[in-house]
């Protein structure tokens, strides 16, 4: 079996699963137990922070035969070919490669069928701002009276490219970037169940370079574990993610202050020529000419 990168294999499959989201997460399970569910959401936020998770764990909710605690039970068969790709009654489509006018005319005729097995038919669109405007204005009819079986949900990372005519017919969602310990403490998790060692400084390391997405963290995470094996620490992470310590900036910025042509040359061959060798060709010899 070919090998299933993080990202996919330790994708939540549950609300309470999703990291850093409560907010949202939260809200759609009461909207679930107090039988008010809308019939369009609008995920937005920037990449890799769980919008087209959270829109699936919400199809699979919807279409459980056994839900559980207002999550999904991952067990029935409705759940199952939700999470493989494969029910009739989810459809996800890209907005990027599905965002003409006669796609969305042939999703308006497709709405008009009662889903297969399921209580509703659910369509999840990715990236739905890449949506041409002739598309969109085909869109609006259906999601101002929809049938009573149908769901829209939209994920976008451009929420002001959508049209205030769409998001005024949807619940909107903002997702936010997720906080750094709450990244560590997943990633920590994550290792620990792959048996693979770390020091918390290297995690700390790999979640400042995601910058709040999730997904980065985690194909962070097995670029660093494709190199170093199962052994993780903070030297190992700076050495593949190409993380210079800040006492080294800090000490540039000292032999500069202090005019020190032959530490700065010496810092700056050890520490930057190693790193990012054609940048340090091009900075030398500037950085000599402004200490003249």
């Amino acid at each position: 079996m070919s090998y299933q990168v993080l990202s996919r294999k330790w994708r939540p499959q549950r609300f309470d699963k999703v990291v850093g989201q409560i907010h949202i997460t939260r809200t759609l399970q009461n909207a679930i137990g107090m039988d008010r569910v809308a019939h369009g959401y609008l995920f937005a936020g920037p990449r890799g922070v769980g919008k087209t998770t959270t829109a699936r764990i919400l199809a699979k909710v919807l279409n459980c035969e056994t839900p559980q605690d207002k999550n999904p039970c991952n067990k029935c068969s409705n759940c199952k070919d939700i999470t493989k790709g494969s029910s009739l009654d989810v459809q996800e489509l890209d907005g990027a490669s599905n965002r003409g006018i006669d796609e969305i005319r042939g999703l308006r005729e497709a709405v008009k069928y009662p889903p297969n097995s399921g209580e509703y038919r659910i369509y999840i669109i990715d990236e739905v701002h890449m949506l041409t405007r002739e598309a969109f204005n085909a869109l609006l009819k259906t999601l101002e009276e929809p049938p009573p079986h149908i769901v829209f949900i939209m994920a976008t990372t451009d929420a002001h490219k959508v049209p205030a005519t769409i998001l005024s017919r949807t619940q909107k969602f903002d997702f936010k970037p997720i906080a750094l310990n709450d990244i560590s403490t997943y990633l920590k998790g994550i290792l620990s169940s792959e048996n693979i060692t770390y020091d918390d400084d290297g995690i700390c390391l790999i979640s400042q370079k995601a910058d709040g997405s999730l997904r980065d963290a985690l194909s962070l995470l097995d670029q660093v574990i494709a190199y170093a094996g199962e052994t993780l620490n903070a030297e190992t992470v700076r050495d593949v993610l190409g993380i210079i310590e800040e006492n080294v900036f800090l000490d540039v910025m000292k032999f500069i202050n202090e005019k020190n042509h032959q530490e700065l040359i010496t810092q700056e061959e050890r520490t930057f020529s190693t790193l990012f060798y054609p940048w340090a060709l091009l900075f030398q010899p500037r950085l000599m000419k402004s200490l003249k």
